[in-house]
């Protein structure tokens, strides 16, 4: 066991961060987190720290949370740990990484700057990047960090799912649903989607026979749901044997699972990046032979 590194746990991520530990042999401690009445967060890290901390938490619900890695890095530092890093599988705050209109604020640029300050490393899973190739375009620090979870949820599949037929449901999945479809030359297409708002889109399927095809719909976050469950819907005037929804992040917020249900979707699948009662792939052997880096390079 690694003595000089401890895994440090924030109270709704203990299962994740558990196992991480245990995939890459580490120390592990929790972080305790009381709440007062007016919201501030009372945080107590352990009395005995490492000389390098690796700090496991998702970042949705971001603001609070972002608040308490803050606090918890800053702490840190005072107390002489010379490497702190953060395994964040899911990472707010990316998709704005331009200012579309006057006065927007360009968040990228903002979470960037602030997450580099305070952390030497940052590993993440399927960012939501756009008009940048790499993590560290938007997070200037010492190691910044995307990985994909294509190859444990084109595993996932293989095993679940008889002659998958892939669909993406608009051209930013195209990198994901391709490279998923490459490790056992699936067949897949990729839809095209018009937005009108949060919660409001256009969904136009590609030619293809879909009727009694095993399908699966492959996306890296999945918030509303709204796109998923247009397509889902288009897919049931073809007759397809079943539909299967397959994302990195699950998020799935109000009552976008049981519409999905609704409209005759049979599994909805997610890694456990987030929390959630979809997760059914579990990351923590995955980051592992990432965060092994982080390691050999602190103490090098």
């Amino acid at each position: 066991m690694i003595k000089d590194v401890l895994l440090l746990s924030f109270p709704e991520y203990h299962q994740q961060s558990f196992r991480l530990a245990q995939a890459c042999d580490l120390p592990y401690a929790k972080i305790n987190i009381h709440y007062f009445p007016d919201g501030e967060s009372k945080i107590t890290l352990p009395s005995q720290l490492a000389d390098h901390i690796i700090l496991c938490r998702s970042l949705n619900d971001p603001n609070e949370k972002l608040i308490e890695l803050i606090m918890v890095a800053a702490s840190a530092r005072s107390q002489g740990v010379t490497t702190i890093s953060l395994i964040a599988p899911y990472l707010s705050y990316m998709r704005q990484d331009k200012a579309f209109h006057a006065g927007e604020v360009v968040s990228q640029h903002v979470i960037g700057d602030l997450l580099a300050h305070y952390f030497d490393n940052i590993l993440t899973v399927d960012a939501h990047l756009h008009r940048i190739n790499q993590l560290s375009q938007a997070i200037p620090a010492k190691k910044a960090i995307n990985i994909t979870a294509t190859d444990p949820m084109a595993h996932f599949i293989q095993q679940n799912i008889n002659q998958p037929f892939l669909i993406g449901p608009d051209s930013e999945s195209e990198q994901w649903v391709a490279d998923i479809a490459a490790h056992y030359q699936m067949d897949y297409r990729i839809a095209s989607k018009e937005r009108y708002g949060d919660a409001s889109v256009k969904i136009n399927l590609p030619e293809a026979d879909y009727q009694g095809r095993n399908i699966v719909l492959v996306d890296d976050v999945a918030s509303t749901g709204k796109t998923l469950l247009a397509v889902a819907q288009q897919l049931a005037d073809y007759s397809p044997s079943s539909i299967s929804v397959l994302v990195t992040h699950a998020l799935f917020v109000d009552d976008a699972v049981s519409q999905l249900q609704q409209a005759h979707v049979s599994n909805i699948w997610s890694c456990d990046s987030i929390p959630h009662k979809t997760n059914r792939i579990f990351l923590a052997d995955f980051l592992a032979k990432t965060i092994s880096n982080f390691i050999q390079s602190s103490s090098d």
